[in-house]
């Protein structure tokens, strides 16, 4: 997994630097040279949903996806254990559905062979990277699911704003 795990480390990264890169690329052209790229925005647009369709499975991960768990995290280790598997098992309903309804899309857009405005690419060819991301999604979650039955965890672990603001004010009230 540890392989995965780069990949997608990777691939968030490089997208973000593209991006960023041809961005800025395209500012200069367009302000110093008077001129610019016709396919910048729509390429920036793909780099943009490669990121984000790896991102999802990646913060599933890393436990950075936003949670309304305030009061699961009173509960004791039992009940909390029992309403983390249900959230996961939701959570992978939901990505059952969306990447079925993704993998239609996707082939319909195939079948019709409709190339992006201004890059000679199909769109299916770039489309494809939201079946990958819901299903890269669906394997975090039952690795999240796994842990859960198999006791190495006893809930879910999602991001604290409200405790890293906290820490965060009391690091500057400490300087």
């Amino acid at each position: 997994m540890k392989i995965l795990d780069h990949l997608e480390e990777w691939i968030i990264s490089l997208m973000l630097l593209a991006m960023t890169g041809l961005t800025f690329v395209q500012v200069v052209l367009r302000y110093v040279f008077d001129s610019g790229l016709s396919w910048a925005h729509e390429l920036t647009t793909v780099f943009f949903a490669f990121m984000i369709f790896v991102g999802m499975s990646y913060g599933v991960r890393v436990g950075a996806h936003i949670g309304v768990d305030a009061l699961v995290r009173l509960m004791r280790a039992g009940p909390r254990r029992a309403i983390s598997v249900l959230a996961v098992v939701l959570s992978l309903v939901y990505v059952g559905f969306v990447l079925t309804g993704s993998i239609q899309y996707v082939s319909k857009m195939h079948d019709v062979g409709i190339e992006f405005d201004d890059m000679p690419i199909e769109r299916w060819q770039v489309l494809i990277v939201m079946p990958i991301g819901y299903a890269l999604m669906g394997f975090r979650f039952l690795q999240v699911l796994f842990n859960l039955l198999t006791g190495r965890t006893d809930s879910l672990h999602l991001a604290d704003e409200a405790a890293d603001a906290m820490k965060l004010k009391a690091e500057g009230d400490a300087t």
